[in-house]
């Protein structure tokens, strides 16, 4: 156990004889360890410079060994300092890394395909955790795993770091069953959604630095995806994000602003309208038939005097209701 921290074979099986003894001479552990008497001369000499153990005054030459917990306390002590001074290295170098002007970088280099879903997955979580200020998402379908089951990593961040979140969902994301529950979930944890018609494609960008963009070939999602770095074709994708997100509808949880005779599961279809979801998809969303959805939306468009069910979805966010 002990080469963990810096202490060789040799040197361990001479400090565990010496523990059982708890003081010895060098004739004294010749026949505990099959080492030559140079051998344990030497390993010796390494345990007294490892604070291992103690030479002690006198003829023949004795030694003590040092309490096995405090050995290994100290030890790990200076372990853990050395790895702090790597930790702190490493991280000043990565900064350099990812500080290098777009101009530095070969073309080639400006975009990475990662492949496998397990890698896709582990740079979603990694870009997650290294962002700074803020993460911009689009989500639409298909998906590679299961889209009720949400983003952990988000949950995280958002409770552990208070990372801003926000995200853009395409109105059919919103149609799948038990989605708007997850959606509504995000939200109350921090996370700022908007409601879009057409979303043009997946993607995840981390502050200004990074963006993954999933790849997707015959309408279905691949096991694959871009990461660009910093770049003209990165801002292009920041600058289609922030375009996206002003003519988006933003969807937040209904506070006491919302007017009596109007549930939550009200609040929900108002969302659904707002982002232009059809009568059936909202049915499948809510788990109402046609029938129930066509009485809450004629009621509401009574309540706030739309002609239409878009133009009711519009005034509700006009009233500050989403």
């Amino acid at each position: 156990m002990w080469h963990v921290v810096g202490v060789s074979g040799p040197e361990e099986h001479v400090y565990e004889a010496l523990t059982l003894r708890r003081q010895a001479t060098l004739s004294e552990l010749l026949g505990d360890v099959t080492l030559s008497r140079a051998q344990l001369t030497r390993s010796l000499g390494r345990l007294v410079e490892h604070g291992l153990a103690d030479r002690l005054p006198g003829r023949p030459a004795r030694y003590a060994a040092t309490p096995p917990d405090q050995a290994a306390a100290s030890l790990i002590a200076e372990q853990e300092r050395h790895l702090s001074r790597l930790r702190t290295h490493a991280d000043q170098l990565a900064e350099q890394f990812r500080r290098r002007d777009a101009t530095e970088r070969h073309p080639g280099e400006l975009v990475e395909v990662v492949e496998g879903a397990a890698n896709l997955r582990a740079t979603l979580v990694r870009l997650q955790r290294e962002a700074r200020v803020q993460i911009r998402g689009m989500d639409r379908p298909p998906y590679l795993d299961n889209p009720v089951s949400g983003n952990a990593e988000e949950t995280h961040q958002l409770a552990d770091r208070g990372l801003s979140y926000r995200v853009i969902y395409d109105r059919s994301a919103l149609t799948i069953p038990g989605r708007m529950a997850e959606v509504w979930r995000g939200i109350q944890h921090g996370e700022r959604a908007r409601v879009a018609t057409e979303v043009p494609m997946k993607m995840l960008i981390c502050d200004d630095r990074f963006a993954v963009i999933p790849v997707m070939t015959g309408g279905r999602m691949t096991e694959a995806a871009y990461l660009v770095y910093p770049s003209t074709l990165l801002d292009a994708f920041i600058a289609l994000f922030e375009t996206l997100w002003e003519r988006s509808v933003a969807v937040n949880r209904p506070g006491e602003e919302l007017p009596d005779g109007l549930s939550d599961r009200s609040a929900e279809l108002l969302g659904l309208l707002a982002g232009g979801a059809t009568d059936e998809a909202i049915a499948r969303t809510l788990g109402w038939s046609v029938r129930t959805v066509h009485r809450h939306v004629h009621r509401i468009m009574e309540l706030v005097g739309a002609e239409t069910r878009f133009q009711a979805g519009m005034e509700a966010v006009r009233r500050g209701w989403l």
